[in-house]
């Protein structure tokens, strides 16, 4: 419903209806996340009723009962609960789930299930004595990457688990001089150095020339090495041994991988992704102005240093993010990726990329593919800002899907149904002279209508007669409670 719901009926129904089912996806979006914002669930709740209002107006009344009007209930609850996903009946029904597969012998269920529980506990607690045994207490998970070194420079601990094959790949000049700028342009222990050749730039060049970052992204490889290499016979105390290999030049040969696992999530380039089922290509990135890239990896390169240093770029191709190739609207980022972007600068930092996923978009078209960024399981991203001015109910943010209603089109929802005949309930005045007009003969019972004596006598005969009736009913029950307590004395 969060995800696939939305784009499925984009392309299926009309605007108006698509964009009330999305408002009420993007709700439940905020509800389930791992972190509620009060303030966001107060407004949430304001804008539920403009929602169920709109749904009012084009689905028919006999859709709405108990649990639509529950609705309106929900983010009160999360209010007062705290997040959902603590609280959520999910993990029992996977565990009924766990003990309905113990049953063998359909008879007798409960037996089965009892013998499975009983296993499964002897079997928990001697795998807590086996410590050289692999079980599920101690084995590493699926995409488990390691513990790598910390380094002094943080473009060295940008590395990854390799999977598959390896090999070599040969690079040319021009891309291996682009890859070794953008690690340098990229460490952060790096930034006075790259100041103070720009300072240099500036001063030897005159002002105002436009051709300056070209000239600092061309020459600043040549003078880090010679400045580190001039400060290193000199013995200068801060010229490291990892410095010293950074500023040194990488092989030409570098090695390639077709998949890896960074920072506990598994990516596939772009070639092995298209036969699989799966899919594992999809990165992006945060800008320097927080804006977002997207795109696909095309391959994972391993740079060798001196001394066993090493670093691990992605070369991704990426999409174009203007206003044209990269439409948001009700939440969905929808990107078009026959267009591609920046080829000068393809390369990022292997623990920069971030897994986004890409399912076809049919409204739009055949190139068209709407984004999904996804938060992965037993990772958690720690910050060290305080949360104190922030009114959280629990670590990670709801307000990061914004619930906005549109009510300008809501005059346009057409409330009659085309997919049958109309059909009129009202039922035409047979006898005008007998149509009530005056409210206060709704609490008469009735008719004031003159009959005949005939009439009359024939009414009260019948009257009579029902009178005698439930008189002989009485004399019967009497009779039978004066037999019944005569039996019970005797």
């Amino acid at each position: 419903m969060q995800r696939l719901l939305p784009m499925g009926c984009r392309s299926l129904v009309s605007k108006n209806i698509w964009s009330t089912i999305v408002e009420l996806c993007t709700f439940f979006k905020q509800l389930c996340a791992s972190t509620v914002n009060i303030s966001d669930m107060v407004e949430a709740q304001k804008q539920l009723v403009l929602i169920l209002c709109k749904l009012e107006r084009i689905f028919p009344p006999a859709f709405f009962d108990i649990m639509i009007h529950l609705v309106l209930h929900l983010p009160d609850e999360a209010i007062l609960g705290g997040p959902v996903h603590m609280r959520w009946m999910y993990p029992f029904e996977r565990y009924l789930k766990r003990l309905k597969n113990y049953v063998r012998n359909s008879v007798k269920p409960e037996g089965s299930i009892v013998e499975g529980y009983v296993v499964d506990e002897a079997l928990t607690f001697c795998s807590r004595y086996f410590d050289d045994v692999e079980t599920r207490f101690n084995r590493l998970d699926r995409n488990d990457d390691g513990i790598h070194p910390t380094r002094q420079l943080s473009v060295f601990e940008s590395q990854c688990k390799p999977l598959g094959k390896q090999s070599y790949v040969e690079l040319d000049n021009n891309a291996r001089d682009k890859a070794e700028f953008y690690i340098l342009n990229n460490s952060p222990e790096l930034e006075p150095y790259l100041n103070e050749h720009k300072q240099e730039l500036h001063v030897r060049l005159r002002e105002g020339c436009l051709n300056i970052n070209e000239v600092h992204r061309t020459e600043f490889a040549s003078w880090f090495f010679e400045k580190i290499y001039a400060m290193h016979r000199m013995q200068a105390p801060e010229v490291t041994t990892e410095l010293l290999s950074l500023s040194s030049k990488t092989n030409m040969v570098v090695s390639s991988y077709p998949a890896c696992i960074v920072n506990g999530v598994r990516f596939v380039t772009h070639d092995r992704d298209v036969r699989l089922r799966t899919q594992n290509s999809g990165v992006s990135v945060l800008g320097t102005g927080q804006e977002m890239f997207y795109g696909q990896l095309q391959e994972i390169l391993k740079f060798s240093y001196l001394n066993g240093f090493s670093v691990v770029l992605f070369r991704c191709k990426w999409f174009k993010c203007d206003s044209k190739q990269m439409i948001t609207e009700n939440n969905i980022t929808s990107i078009d990726i026959n267009g591609e972007a920046y080829k000068d600068d393809q390369f990022i930092l292997a623990s920069q990329a971030k897994q986004v996923f890409y399912i076809a978009d049919p409204s739009r078209g055949p190139n068209w593919r709407v984004v999904q960024h996804v938060k992965h399981r037993s990772i958690w991203d720690i910050t060290d800002d305080g949360l104190s001015d922030i009114d959280l109910l629990q670590h990670n943010n709801s307000s990061n899907f914004t619930l906005f209603v549109d009510l300008g089109n809501l005059q346009e929802i057409n409330l009659l149904r085309r997919d049958q005949d109309v059909i009129s309930i009202v039922q035409p005045v047979t006898n005008a002279s007998r149509h009530v007009t005056d409210d206060s003969s709704f609490l008469n019972d009735v008719d004031e209508v003159e009959l005949s004596d005939e009439e009359e006598e024939s009414v009260e005969e019948y009257a009579d007669e029902e009178t005698d009736a439930e008189n002989d009913i009485d004399t019967e029950e009497d009779d039978d409670d004066r037999s019944y307590h005569a039996s019970n004395s005797d």
